[in-house]
């Protein structure tokens, strides 16, 4: 009898300590974490003793009576302190899928302040990866520029959880590059003027129809040796997104193509594919200006007295004014 009650009463005492040990501690916010490969559970208690488990050992006895001690996968998941053993254990079999949405008019620091907001890296770290091309050599079949890989981060929805990590996502824009854009531009003599002029359609053109149009001004300007005088390589320069004012055309920078002759130093965007398109089969035709209409659509003009029309005409739509 005295052995079955020392029996019994280990029996107790291990069920008391696994009871007290998952006790769910004090509530608090949720918070993310991040496993970048497949990772032990026994790890996972140990990392998160205090914080959201109790006691490891008691949390692992009670893992396997569930039967749920497989490692975690790769993945983010969200977890808070307060959680039972169970509500923990079933977070840990549901990485988190946040689908992004990286529009094709982004600025690379637009992305990078849009990946912060959602989470996914910080705005600093995707700008200073972004500019270090030699990182990425080994991940694609093509080579990268030097000094920036803008133009090369195709814009698409992509899942990108939090915490995900800049190097990652710019992986798998370049990875889309390539799928996508790559076999567009395979010249690799070409590729660099393609992509600049790409990135100015891309900015400029509202409506799809209008983008070969726009590559064609592009190109009869540059042929006349005129200066491009595009709005969106000077918000690039600044690296800012708002209304330009005249001082603004004054902004000293590479890209201000009311300043400097022929094309900017690089993209200024990673255009989409439509754009690409735009700019290897430019329309042809003899316009030399264009201005926006409310409608997104632009009239065109070849020479500067009709563009002067035009931008009249344009003006008085956007102010309600039949013309």
């Amino acid at each position: 009898m005295i052995g079955l009650g020392l029996v019994l009463g280990s029996a107790i005492g291990a069920v008391m300590f696994v009871k007290n040990g998952i006790d769910p501690l004090a509530p608090g916010e949720a918070y993310y974490v991040r496993y970048d490969s497949t990772t032990k559970l026994s790890q996972i208690a140990d990392e998160l003793s205090g914080k959201v488990v109790r006691h490891p050992n008691a949390f692992l006895i009670y893992a396997r009576y569930r039967k749920m001690t497989l490692p975690v996968s790769t993945g983010t998941y969200q977890i808070r302190p307060g959680m039972t053993a169970d509500e923990l254990l079933a977070a840990l079999r549901r990485p988190i899928q946040q689908m992004v949405r990286i529009p094709e008019t982004n600025f690379s620091f637009r992305t990078a302040r849009l990946l912060e907001q959602k989470a996914v890296t910080t705005e600093k770290d995707y700008l200073e990866w972004m500019n270090k091309p030699e990182e990425f050599a080994q991940e694609v079949s093509f080579p990268l520029p030097e000094d920036s890989l803008e133009g090369f981060l195709f814009p698409d929805t992509y899942d990108l959880p939090p915490l995900l990590g800049a190097k990652a996502v710019i992986r798998r824009q370049l990875q889309a590059f390539e799928k996508k854009i790559l076999p567009l531009v395979p010249n690799e003599k070409t590729r660099m003027r393609t992509l600049i002029i790409a990135s100015m359609v891309e900015l400029e053109a509202g409506v799809d129809d209008e983008r070969a149009v726009i590559a064609g001004v592009i190109e009869n300007r540059v042929s006349k040796k005129m200066r491009l005088q595009i709005d969106a390589t000077v918000l690039y320069g600044m690296r800012e997104w708002r209304r330009l004012f005249n001082k603004d055309y004054r902004h000293d920078s590479p890209y201000n193509t009311y300043r400097i002759d022929g094309l900017p130093p690089g993209p200024i965007c990673s255009p989409s594919v439509a754009s690409v398109k735009a700019a290897l089969k430019p329309a042809k035709h003899e316009w030399l200006y264009y201005v926006a209409l409310p409608n997104r659509r632009h009239l065109f003009a070849k020479t500067y007295e009709d563009h002067l029309r035009n931008v009249a005409r344009a003006r008085q739509l956007r102010d309600g004014v039949s013309p």
